[in-house]
């Protein structure tokens, strides 16, 4: 599986963003995917989980009710729906795809994007 991260840019703070992660693969519905981000001098951290089935959705406490992750099987895409973004929100955004399930955890990923960065300003 190859994937394709997208839609990052320079966004106001109360602002909304929608990035997307095209992803390669006949088997693409079976792969749990996540959405993580780095900001700078800190740790990659998950954002957003979806399951390969029943699109059971998991996020990061500090994202709750202002992301939505999303994934359209027929089109092999994996979409994360940001608002209310604020500066915190500023960090490199990488998609990843991980066999069978999901979580919080980067060792279960097989397959990363190349990131997309979001900064937000004040």
């Amino acid at each position: 599986v190859q994937l394709q991260a997208s839609g990052g840019g320079l966004v106001q703070a109360g602002g909304s963003l929608r990035l997307s992660c095209a992803a390669s693969g006949r088997t693409f519905s079976s792969y749990g995917m996540g959405w993580f981000r780095q900001a700078p001098g800190k740790e990659r951290e998950f954002v957003a989980g979806i399951t390969w089935r029943h699109n059971i959705t998991y996020y990061v406490d500090s994202v709750k009710g202002r992301f939505t992750i999303s994934r359209d099987d027929a089109k092999n895409m994996v979409y994360l729906q940001m608002s209310s973004l604020n500066v915190e929100d500023t960090a490199v955004y990488y998609c990843a795809a991980a066999f069978g399930r999901v979580g919080p955890s980067e060792k279960i990923y097989d397959y990363w994007g190349q990131g997309t960065q979001v900064t937000v300003s004040s």
